[in-house]
This record gives structure tokens, C-alpha cells and sequence, in this order.
């Protein structure tokens, strides 16, 4: 049952929405017992939603059930966006998100496990106490980061669901390709950051992730537009989304960037991503290669140094102070500090937040940050310039195949950063990009990122349907 068909039987009362959302708690339990994909369960506040939606059905979400990630608020949710650090915090308002997808109608079930504070490629830097999640497919393999765990539940749910997962750097479409889900990851300002935990505020998004590509459309018509608390929100209208997967794609200009085949891409993932482009062709697309040679070559630094320089400004107020767990008061300010901060951030949390400190820092800001800014400037204008001729550019989604803890356990700090190449270009462009899963290989999913211009999702959903079909 497709999730329009659930929602039209649950709107004319054929589904006792109480009783499902007692049978999608009773399998998420059991789900997160052996994979670990929920930080937290809101069971009380499940069945009150869904008793409420009993009563009053008309919600274009009637009955859907979502998961959030760690750092979309929820109220009266424990909401850590995977971090030790915040323990305890239960926000008293929802984020926008998910204030419009209840008012809907949607159901939330929890929330989804993820890198802390979305520092990571493959959520295994969870926060400490965290458990880390496994591959749907394979419980020795990753989820893909940072949004690991809401890629698995979206991969494994047995019920009508959508999660709603955040990208700062690949976030979306990261795990949605080591899950086997679709991931779409909007134009930046299109869907409103209130009640989102900063990562880097110039580049987090919210955008949902699911199997069912109709689903996708549909919760981003709802999650989209204008926002009084935001300010980053666009004004523009939102799209009728759904309208859009009826629509064929023959005649549609692609642009296959060059640069992401070949020398450290996994020739499996060439291989399956190939044969995808050259379904799009018999679809009546046209295809041609191009280059984005600054955004491949810069991308990664650019990115690296904006995104950890936003991330120890947002991160600095937890402190055990204002936000944050408290230890017991001793020594001066810096040291009361230094203590909250070493006991509950974790490596990679502590490392991102020293190297966006030392690019801000008077004698380095104007060699690094502001460096970094000037590039991400170019990389934008490179994208923009192909989208005059192109409707969609592709590429893998990530270089490699779902890799094995062990395997990731041996990598540098830069080669984990590496995973990102081919999603951080469009998340520093604020760019619309999704992954559409394109087969496995070795039993695990396999993705294809088609990236569109700034506000064209549209595009997006006509490529994802037509491949699906």
C-alpha cells in the first residue's frame, strides 16, 4: 500500500489509525532492538495523535507516521541531536517541520539516531552513550551519516512512514544511498530551520526520506514555505510537488559530471550508476558529460572549513551554563567550561570544534575562512552556469560501497571526510539534490545523486518517478 493509498483509507475511516499506531510502535521496538535506529520512542505522544486524527481525518497527512532525526525538535521529546552533552533536554516547542506535519494529521514516533550534532559520513561518531546503527542490509555495515538512522527506518519500516532527516554536508542523501531510500535534500530556505540544532546554519536543511517517492513529494509540499520564524525562509510559492512524478522526462537536458567517475570511484558504483543513465536515455532524456572542476577540487576544504567554523559558534553555548549537562561548580569560568565540554562531546564533535575555532582565530580567519568563502562563491557560479543549458547534473552519490565498521574504524579523519566528495558541492551551492536508488551489489544498495537548479525539487521527482517505473 503506497502511503497515499493509506492516507485516502484512513481519511475515510477503512483504517482504525489507533490501532496501526500501536502495531508500527509494537515493530519499531522491535526493529531498534536489533538495529538501533531510534534515540527515542514517543509512544504516549503517538497514540495521542493518533486519537486525535480518530476524531478529525481531513489532514493531508492523516495517519502517516514520521520518525525525526535527534536535532529536529519535538516537544516534550528529549531531543540531543545525538549528544551526551545535551541529556535531559525536552524543548517545550516543536520544530516548524514537524509543527506542520502534525497539524496535518502525521503521527511522530521518535526520534532517529545520528553522528552528534551531524558530524559524520557514516554515523559512527554518536555521542557518548549513543549506540550506533547498522545497515539494514547488513549489520556489520554502516547507515551512512549523518542521518543513519533515520536512512534505516526508512529502509526497514513495515508501515505508511517518512522520515525527516537534516544535511548540512550529505546528510540526506548519504545514508538514503547506504539504505536503499530515496533522500531529498531541498534548496536551502525552502523548508523553515526553527526548532533545527545547529550544525552550520548557512548550510542545514531539513528534507524527508523514504521508499516511497510519492510519500517524499508529498511531505515536502507540507514541510515547505514561508516561515515567520525563520528568516532564511524563501517567499517564493511552494510547487505542487506530486504533480510532478506524472510528468515523463523526454527531452530533459542532463549533465553527467565527469569528474565523479573514474579514479577513486568503486567501479561497482560506476557500473550501477552507468546503467541507471542509460535507462534515463531510453526514457528519452538527453545526456551529455560535463565538468565542475572547481567543486570537485575544492569542495571538500571549502566546505570542511565553513561548516566547522559555524559549528564552534553554535556549539559554544553548551556549556553547562545556559544549555548543556552540569558538573559540579569548581575553578574559574574556562575551566568549568573545558570540563563539561571534554566529558560530554565526543572525538569528532571535539575535533571539528578546535579546527572551526583556528579558522576563525585573528591571523588565520582571512587565510582560511574568508578564503573558503570566496571559493564557495565560485562554486556556486559553476553550477549556475551549467544549469543554463541543463535541466539535472549527476553523479554517484558517494564514491564507495556501503563499507564495514571495521573497515571504517581504520580510516584517517581525512579519509572519512572524503566520503562527502560528491554531496558537499551542491549543499555549499544551497542546491536541491536527491538520491534515487540505482540496484545493489555485494547485497547492499548502491545510489545516484541528480542534483537540480535552486527551487526545481520538481525536476528532481520527475527523474526519481521515471526511474522507478
Amino acid at each position: 500500500m503506497t502511503i497515499k493509498d493509506h492516507i485516502k483509507k484512513v481519511q475515510r475511516g477503512e483504517i482504525d489509525i489507533v490501532d496501526a499506531t500501536k502495531k508500527a510502535l509494537s515493530e519499531l521496538k522491535k526493529t531498534d532492538n536489533e538495529f538501533n535506529y531510534m534515540n527515542i520512542i514517543s509512544e504516549e505522544l503517538a497514540l495521542s495523535q493518533a486519537k486525535a486524527v480518530k476524531k478529525n481525518t481531513k489532514g493531508k497527512l492523516a495517519g502517516l507516521f514520521i520518525t525525526a532525526k535527534d536535532a529536529i525538535l519535538v516537544a516534550g521529546v528529549e531531543s540531543r541531536g545525538g549528544s551526551k552533552i545535551l541529556d535531559g533536554y525536552t524543548p517545550p516547542f516543536s520544530s516548524t517541520a514537524i509543527k506542520r506535519c502534525v497539524e496535518q494529521g502525521a503521527i511522530i514516533l521518535g526520534k532517529t539516531a545520528q553522528d552528534e550534532f551531524g558530524f559524520g559520513a557514516f554515523c559512527t561518531n554518536v555521542g557518548v552513550g549513543f549506540k550506533t546503527p547498522k545497515n539494514p542490509f547488513d549489520k556489520n555495515r554502516a547507515t551512512g551519516g549523518s542521518s543513519g538512522g533515520a536512512g534505516g527506518i526508512s529502509q526497514l519500516a513495515g508501515f505508511p512512514h517518512i522520515a525527516l532527516g537534516e544535511s548540512t554536508g550529505g546528510s540526506i542523501v548519504n545514508p538514503a544511498s547506504f539504505c536503499g531510500v530515496y533522500g531529498l535534500c531541498p534548496t536551502y530556505g525552502r523548508v523553515s530551520r526553527y526548532g533545527l540544532l545547529d550544525y552550520g546554519n548557512s548550510l542545514d536543511k531539513i528534507g524527508p526520506m523514504g521508499k516511497d517517492i510519492g510519500g517524499v513529494a508529498l511531505v515536502l509540499e507540507v514541510i515547505s514555505g514561508r516561515d515567520k520564524k525563520d528568516s532564511t525562509t524563501l517567499l517564493d510559492k511552494v510547487d505542487n510537488y506530486s504533480s510532478y512524478l506524472k510528468k515523463d522526462i523526454k527531452g530533459m537536458k542532463i549533465g553527467i559530471i565527469k569528474e565523479t567517475f573514474g579514479k577513486g570511484v568503486d567501479n561497482a558504483v560506476e557500473k550501477k550508476v552507468e546503467k541507471a543513465i542509460e535507462k534515463l536515455k531510453a526514457l528519452g532524456a538527453k545526456v551529455e558529460k560535463i565538468s565542475l572542476p572547481t567543486t570537485l577540487k575544492y569542495g571538500i576544504s571549502t566546505y570542511y572549513i565553513i561548516a566547522t567554523s559555524e559549528a564552534s559558534t553554535n556549539l559554544a553555548k553548551y556549556c553547562g551554563m545556559k544549555y548543556g549537562k552540569e558538573e559540579m561548580l569548581k575553578g574559574n569560568f574556562n575551566e568549568y567550561f573545558s570540563d563539561v565540554r571534554a566529558k560530554n562531546l565526543g572525538e569528532e564533535a571535539k575535533r571539528r570544534i578546535m579546527l572551526g575555532t583556528f579558522a576563525r582565530m585573528s591571523g588565520y580567519r582571512d587565510a582560511y575562512y574568508i578564503k573558503a568563502l570566496k571559493a564557495r562563491t565560485k562554486i556556486i557560479d559553476e553550477y549556475k552556469s551549467k544549469f543554463k543549458t541543463y535541466d539535472a547534473l549527476i553523479s554517484p552519490t558517494t564514491p564507495m560501497l556501503v563499507p564495514t565498521f571495521d573497515k571504517i574504524s581504520k580510516l584517517t579523519p581525512l579519509q572519512n571526510y572524503m566520503a562527502d566528495i560528491m554531496t558537499v558541492g551542491p549543499n555549499l551551492a544551497g542546491l536541491p539534490h536527491i538520491n534515487i536508488p540505482v540496484g545493489f551489489e555485494k547485497g547492499t544498495p548502491v545510489g545516484m545523486m541528480i542534483t537540480a537548479d535552486h527551487l526545481k525539487e520538481g525536476k528532481l521527482f520527475s527523474v526519481a518517478k521515471a526511474l522507478e517505473k
